[in-house]
């Protein structure tokens, strides 16, 4: 199957006692299993939605991205990932309150 979209959502957990958390850490896993859960109930079936390791920006997380778009995400709550369903998924429009500008983003190493 081809997909029209593919989310890749941060699930990287560090191990314990490291200074940064990973976004595992901070709900990655859940918000993967809410936005598989949602997207099949909406039937998104062109959708794809992925776990990632570290995407490098742990200080913004938890994050996920969302290809070919190459929109980055941050978000806070189950409400944020359905509005990112809802409006970039479905309708394919960026939510701007939850976007992480990509070139304003510190860039970590893992």
């Amino acid at each position: 199957m081809t997909y029209r979209l593919h989310l890749f959502i941060c699930t990287h957990q560090r191990p314990e006692g490291e200074r940064r958390r990973g976004c595992g850490d901070l709900g990655g896993a859940a918000a993967r299993d809410h936005l598989k859960s949602r997207a099949k109930a909406l039937g998104l079936d062109d959708v794809r939605i992925n776990s990632a390791g570290c995407l490098g920006r742990c200080e913004s997380g938890p994050l996920l991205v969302v290809y070919p778009d190459a929109v980055w995400y941050r978000f806070d709550s189950l409400a944020d990932l359905d509005e990112i369903l809802d409006r970039h998924l479905s309708r394919g429009q960026r939510v701007d309150r939850l976007w992480l500008d990509p070139a304003q983003a510190p860039v970590l190493t893992a």
